[in-house]
């Protein structure tokens, strides 16, 4: 597999479903997936192998790590979620979900491929992240073409 890449948008409906895109869907539609909380300010939508390798990795850092890194463990579990794709190519997302991810019903979701994942981001969150790092790339190709 490739992995996900490109952006996509859709808006969440009044039941907190959104549309995957159909270059997506496929890796969802067998085993379904895992949406939990990402550090990014997003949600991460996770195959079920690569939410097994996720789980391992914070099970991990959990067990050798401090009283914070248990809490993260204990936060991340607590607030993922397993997920189907309806016969519309939809997901539901969970209300706290949307709530830490400010998605809105009945507006746009920003949908990205993250490589190993798919995010959903707020759309003025996405752009902030997208803007700084567009400028950092612009900044790094004035230095190496001077």
């Amino acid at each position: 597999m490739a992995g996900f890449i490109g952006e996509y948008e859709h808006s969440v409906d009044p039941k907190g479903r959104v549309i995957l895109p159909a270059k997506f869907r496929s890796a969802f539609t067998e085993r379904g997936g895992y949406i939990s909380l990402s550090d990014e300010g997003c949600l991460a939508l996770w195959t079920p192998d690569e939410f097994d390798t996720r789980m391992a990795e914070i099970q991990e850092k959990a067990r050798q790590g401090n009283r914070q890194d248990r809490n993260e463990a204990r936060v991340w579990a607590a607030r993922s979620f397993q997920v189907d794709v309806d016969g519309q190519g939809r997901i539901l997302i969970p209300p706290r979900l949307r709530e830490f991810a400010r998605l809105e019903s009945e507006t746009p979701v920003v949908i990205t491929g993250a490589i190993d994942r798919v995010e959903l981001w707020n759309p003025q969150a996405w752009e902030e992240r997208v803007a700084q790092e567009e400028r950092r790339l612009l900044e790094g190709a004035d230095e190496v073409v001077a």
